[in-house]
């Protein structure tokens, strides 16, 4: 358990911090999820559509520092291969 007054304050400002990044995450999660359930349906505009919103939340994230920047630009690119693949 932290001793001091400023690792007290530490716990309680990564908690804080823990839980925003966690709603961050969770945002991000179901805006690629709506993307692959539009896949899995097949409706190519919607997938479009859904992608389009999921780039933004993802690179959101990634200026947050939630997730890398790698690791943002591997989740699109592979999202929107998947779509371009459906209309192709």
């Amino acid at each position: 358990m932290a001793n001091t007054s400023s690792a007290k304050k530490m716990v309680r400002k990564i908690a804080r911090r823990t839980a925003i990044n966690k709603t961050r995450r969770s945002r991000m999660r179901t805006f690629v999820k709506k993307v692959e359930l539009a896949i899995a349906a097949g409706n190519a505009d919607e997938a479009r559509n859904a992608l389009r919103a999921a780039e933004s939340e993802v690179m959101t994230a990634v200026s947050k520092g939630v997730i890398h920047k790698n690791t943002g630009a591997r989740k699109v690119s592979r999202l929107s291969a998947r779509v371009k693949s459906m209309t192709a």
